[in-house]
């Protein structure tokens, strides 16, 4: 499979050096689908290179697809679908992590949502990602939805070694998350270094950075995209919130 935009737009980022804030939207944490336009819109304004629309419950149907387009509407940047299910694919999107979880118990989640999907997002002309998806402890929602083997949070060589994997086997991202606002905070910086050095395609982090220095730190120990959500949520301060993290990530990279 060639390329596509979306991708080539992260890839570019990546060769230039250039860290990417990505902003996660779940429909379900904004009271209506325009108010989080305006949260995507703010966080584009902040300097945000991607919105990200989706969530592990209840992110489908019509308040899925309202949502999203309503952001798209209101964004430049690529606006991309973070799915709970299949039925988190709406045609409204640029493109949507079209992830492996690696670490999954349940064949659903490896392959069966995969080969379901697949035709849908082909027949809608959405960009598929190849990504790669590992939870980490606590893992937090996703983990429990998707039966997954948590990676302890004191054994990073797991972490690089499934990372690895998922490079071998053809993703093309790799995505790392420690689930929704984990009272551990991100994952350890010393997994995110054993991540990094186990792979050469674009890494995202996410779960758990709430603040720029956290950010600046998660940067500089390997993460090429970060992966925010929690810390804009019921946030007024959208925009000066993503301005400062992606200040602070462009210090990490340095």
């Amino acid at each position: 499979m060639k390329m596509g935009k979306v991708e080539k737009y992260i890839y570019d980022h990546k060769k230039r050096g250039e860290p990417m804030l990505f902003i996660l939207i779940d429909p379900c944490d904004h009271p209506s689908p325009e108010d989080a336009a305006k949260a995507a819109k703010a966080a584009e304004d902040g300097g945000s290179q991607l919105i990200l629309v989706g969530g592990s419950i209840g992110a489908q149907g019509s308040l899925m697809d309202e949502t999203t387009r309503l952001i798209k509407e209101a964004v430049s940047v690529p606006v991309n679908i973070f799915p709970g299910n299949n039925a988190s694919i709406t045609r409204h999107a640029d493109s949507i992590y079209f992830y492996s979880l690696l670490n999954s118990r349940n064949a659903y989640w490896t392959t069966m949502a995969q080969t379901t999907g697949a035709p849908v997002i082909k027949r809608m002309g959405i960009e598929p990602l190849p990504t790669g998806y590992i939870v980490v402890a606590p893992g937090g929602t996703v983990g429990w939805v998707a039966d997954v083997n948590l990676v302890p949070r004191n054994r990073p060589g797991i972490a690089a070694a499934l990372a690895m994997a998922g490079e071998y086997m053809g993703n093309r991202l790799l995505l790392t998350d420690a689930g929704s606002a984990p009272e551990e905070g991100h994952m350890p910086l010393e997994m995110i270094k054993a991540v990094r050095q186990a792979i050469s395609i674009p890494y995202i982090v996410g779960g758990g950075v709430s603040t720029p220095e956290q950010a600046k730190k998660v940067v500089k120990a390997g993460a090429d995209a970060i992966q925010v959500g929690t810390a804009i949520e019921n946030n007024q301060k959208v925009r000066d919130t993503a301005k400062k993290m992606l200040r602070a990530m462009k210090e990490g990279k340095k």
